[in-house]
């Protein structure tokens, strides 16, 4: 029995999405804990169903024997590492939502350095790239284009939240 390309590929999208709801929730409740409050929580089920629109779409969608194209296999694969590096540099602030600590401070390590929101674009590329590597133009298209809307407005609130930080 040959496993398909498509099946493994959304296997893992599918298991590390939940381990990272699973590591979110646990940072979510200790930093409510030290007295963090969320903010935005009313635009963050969008975000549930633009995931999950996007997995059913793919795995519906794309014939299952379809063989993806390997170089932009290889470059998800390398997101990951990318996504891996920025949760480990917000270590225990990184969640799914926004919770804000007034005095704690913001991050600037990792690829904070460098760019101000790089989960954002890890997101926005990956949502893009899977598609396109088995040749889904269209899902690529779409699911692109409602991420930017939604992680443009998440942006302004986070922005808006931070903003008092040092």
């Amino acid at each position: 029995m040959r496993i398909s390309p498509l099946a493994l590929m959304l296997g893992l999208v599918v298991g590390q999405r939940l381990g990272e709801l699973v590591i979110a929730n646990r940072n979510t409740k200790r930093l409510l804990a030290r007295g963090g409050r969320e903010v935005g929580a009313r635009h963050y089920p969008l975000f549930i169903v633009l995931h999950t629109s996007w997995i059913a779409a793919m795995a519906l969608l794309i014939p299952w024997d379809r063989w993806p194209y390997m170089p932009l296999i290889f470059l998800y694969l390398l997101l990951q590492l990318a996504r891996v590096w920025i949760l480990t540099s917000l270590g225990p602030y990184w969640t799914t939502r926004i919770i804000t600590i007034d005095d704690a401070p913001k991050v600037r390590r990792g690829p904070y350095r460098f760019i101000k929101h790089p989960n954002y674009l890890v997101v926005g590329l990956e949502i893009a790239v899977l598609p396109l590597a088995f040749q889904a133009w269209w899902i690529a298209g779409v699911f692109s284009v409602l991420n930017a809307l939604l992680i443009g407005y998440r942006i302004s609130v986070e922005e808006r939240a931070l903003e008092p930080r040092i």
